[in-house]
């Protein structure tokens, strides 16, 4: 319950160690290497888990729930009040004072870093990706417009996570099922679910120290996964520039002054060679940037090699990426 990559890392290699389940509620960890602590947990015979309550934990609940009832999900995301990538710790001040809250941690909530991260979570749960970096993000007045908003060829195409802005609930899950069936087309107009294909299940809160004790419950009791990675990175987050860099800054990771991460596609953002955003601390610049440009491994010097690090290049030698299939 950290939020810090090094530390949940150790922690949950030491959990394995003494064949302990882990849950967790840590998007900054599980969305960097999540899939490679699921391999390490599945050797050592324990459950690793993110937590219900937590949005993509909200978000696979009701994905599962769907396909029990013999729906067939093509997009699920989070309900998001606000997004904007441009905050930074000054503007979050007051609000991270106001709720006795970490001002970094509530700054990655505004500037889309804790939202990219927690839909890369939910795409390595799931197997779907983005329709592009970033995700679509339609506004909305209430959620269950997005059945018409957000794009039809990609969710169609293999799935998607994405995210609504400022629809009503304004907060929890979402999922959006594809169903051409004329008699489930008739049966879910008349429970006033729409006219279709697409339609949108929802749930309205999400109360992760609430919810936590069910995760708790199916991880040591049942042996059961909330959410967790379904084999190598569907997605990952990038790191982008939050503003115009000069060579020689030191990145401050997330939260902070300097960058905001976003989704990307796995596939896309190794072909670029792009920074994650979780291993950005420290590192170095060695050239200029724009605000807005993606920050590359080749654009810095890393900082000494870290847990995260070591993990990282683990996962990425365990599922290396076809160059042939990045463009």
């Amino acid at each position: 319950m950290t939020g810090t990559v090094d530390f949940g890392a150790s922690v949950a290699l030491d959990a394995f160690a003494h064949r302990k389940p882990v849950v967790l509620v840590n998007a900054e960890l599980d969305s960097l290497v999540g899939p490679i602590l699921k391999a390490r947990a599945d050797e050592a015979g324990v459950v690793l888990t993110h937590t219900d309550g937590d949005e993509p934990g909200v978000a696979m609940t009701l994905f599962r729930y769907c396909q029990t009832v013999g729906l067939r999900p093509v997009a699920a995301g989070n309900i998001k009040g606000m997004v904007d990538y441009y905050r930074n710790p000054d503007t979050q001040a007051q609000f991270a004072e106001k709720h006795d809250q970490d001002v970094r941690k509530v700054t990655s909530f505004a500037d889309s870093t804790k939202l990219s991260m927690e839909t890369t979570v939910l795409a390595n749960a799931t197997g779907f990706g983005v329709a592009r970096r970033g995700m679509s993000g339609p506004a909305c007045g209430y959620v269950r417009e997005l059945a018409k908003l957000l794009p039809a060829e990609a969710m169609l195409a293999g799935g998607i996570v994405d995210y609504s802005v400022g629809a009503m609930p304004m907060t929890g899950g979402f999922v959006v099922v594809h169903e051409d069936n004329p008699l489930k087309q008739t049966q879910l107009a008349y429970y006033k679910l729409g006219d279709g294909p697409f339609y949108v299940f929802y749930t309205p809160f999400h109360l992760p120290h609430i919810q936590l004790p069910s995760t708790i419950g199916r991880a040591v009791l049942h042996r059961d996964a909330t959410v967790a990675p379904r084999g190598g990175p569907s997605c990952e987050v990038v790191t982008v520039a939050k503003r115009p860099l000069k060579a020689g800054e030191r990145l401050d990771g997330i939260g902070g002054y300097c960058s905001y991460g976003l989704i990307d596609n796995h596939t896309a953002a190794r072909a670029m060679n792009a920074l994650p955003i979780a291993l950005s601390e420290g590192c170095v610049l060695l050239r200029d940037l724009g605000k807005d440009d993606v920050i590359c491994f080749s654009d810095v010097r890393m900082p000494a090699p870290r847990l995260s690090d070591t993990l990282w290049l683990e996962q990425m030698r365990r599922w290396p990426v076809d160059k042939r299939h990045t463009a």
